[in-house]
């Protein structure tokens, strides 16, 4: 490593320190990664996949047998009735839309029970923005019920806030851009639990981006009606160029796809024109490089906290997704870092990210994204919003390897510019 990079040398008696303490967690994620990797294989010797389900359609896409067979795939490692994995859903965000729009109708209501959503879902829902198209403008209301202080559900809330009119209660898997852990399947179930108790026909809608293959159970194995995520995030194993997809009860799965498409038309159209290779490939892979960026995450929190910095999850701490976050309380700082993670990537490793006005967010926000596919999370990068406390979410990195060098990149940066000094 310090052959190839001009790395402080300090640095490495502190490596070998972190990585003795942190063996044992690093075999803990083997073993999920061994399950997960189990679980899609078996999920591929089931339908039998052969070269020509990798073949890609065009035009209409009628009797695609490729995509067909992947939904199925994807149905099955995540234990639920039905899925949509298609190239045609450019986000994340997309996804969300997708869904509860297919799901939503005029005078129902969507709540969401872990906070606010993340900032892009904002002009969706039509929280912020001009509302064009946007759920309010059609019609269906929202809320919403805080964490507690304790960045935990605050049950008795959501227990006042359910209604006759609540359709869809939405939980949101992953920290976002927020100070707390991601939620546990444990947990999730805990919430999918206590809704269906007060209203069975509520739909629960998990947004699972970023904790994919994080532990042995999806959200839909454990109660809930449909989840969504990326496939240029955990799903997508670094390969699928785009994409995503929501799984869940074959009723709600059938709405989603006529949002998605056309009403009468549905999930029976699509060309996939190129990508199912890349996302049969990409799904096969996944576990493993999941496991390489919890790995990772584990490894940048014990360092960063023996250099005094508070990090979010603590490096002891079960992960359900690949997030790491780091409270730098500091402009200097965090941007400092990013501009590391940025320098220590493949692509454009030359370029210097700056805060910037990005569409769908509230605050400023700089990105680090030296990555093959463009917003790619898999794929070792970081961002923040530009605001006080200053904290830098780092996720991804296809393999350990890289997260150690990106992060060492990092903190050489920090190095740079008097930003740590308690080597």
């Amino acid at each position: 490593m310090y052959s190839f990079f001009n790395f402080n040398k300090s640095f490495k008696e502190l490596i070998e320190i972190v990585e003795n303490i942190i063996a044992d967690r690093l075999s803990e994620i083997d073993k999920i990664v061994e399950y997960n990797q189990g679980k899609v294989l078996n999920a591929f010797y089931k339908h039998q996949v052969s070269d020509f389900h990798l073949n890609s359609s065009t035009g209409y896409g009628y009797d695609d047998l490729g995509r067909e067979t992947l939904d199925k795939i994807y149905a099955d490692v995540f234990e639920a009735e039905a899925a949509l994995v298609r190239p045609h859903i450019v986000s994340g965000t997309h996804a969300l839309a997708i869904g509860l729009f297919g799901l939503l109708r005029p005078g129902d209501e969507l709540l969401y029970i872990t906070g606010s959503p993340y900032d892009t879902l904002e002009e969706v829902i039509g929280i912020r923005g001009q509302g064009m198209g946007s759920l309010k403008e059609w019609g269906v209301s929202y809320n919403f019920v805080p964490l507690n202080e304790n960045g935990k559900v605050d049950f008795e809330q959501v227990s006042k806030k359910i209604n006759n009119r609540t359709k869809v209660v939405a939980i949101q898997r992953s920290r976002g851009y927020a100070w707390r852990p991601s939620f546990s399947i444990k947990e999730i179930k805990e919430m999918i639990d206590f809704v269906k108790e007060i209203k069975p026909d509520v739909i629960t809608f998990v947004d699972n981006c970023y904790g994919e293959f994080t532990q042995k159970l999806e959200p839909t194995a454990i109660g809930a009606d449909v989840i969504v995520g990326s496939l240029i995030k955990n799903p997508g194993g670094g390969i699928a160029k785009t994409g995503g997809y929501l799984v869940g009860k074959e009723k709600y799965i059938e709405m989603i796809s006529y949002r998605l498409t056309a009403p009468g038309i549905g999930a029976e159209v699509g060309s996939t024109y190129g990508h199912l290779k890349d996302f049969y490939q990409g799904f096969f892979l996944a576990p493993h490089f999941v496991g390489e960026a919890l790995k990772g995450g584990v490894f940048a929190a014990a360092l960063l906290e023996k250099l005094g910095f508070e990090t979010n999850p603590h490096w002891t701490e079960s992960r359900d997704d690949i997030i790491q976050a780091i409270k730098f309380n500091d402009p200097d700082a965090l941007l400092a870092f990013l501009q590391g993670i940025q320098k220590g990537s493949p692509i454009d490793s030359h370029v210097v990210p700056e805060p910037a006005q990005l569409p769908g967010y509230q605050s400023p926000v700089i990105m680090a994204a030296g990555v093959f596919v463009q917003g790619a999370s898999l794929e070792l990068s970081g961002d923040a919003p530009f605001r006080e406390p200053y904290i830098g979410y780092f996720q991804g990195g296809l393999t350990y390897q890289h997260v150690k060098w990106g992060i060492l990149s990092a903190l050489e940066k920090m190095l740079e510019k008097g930003l740590i000094k308690n080597i």
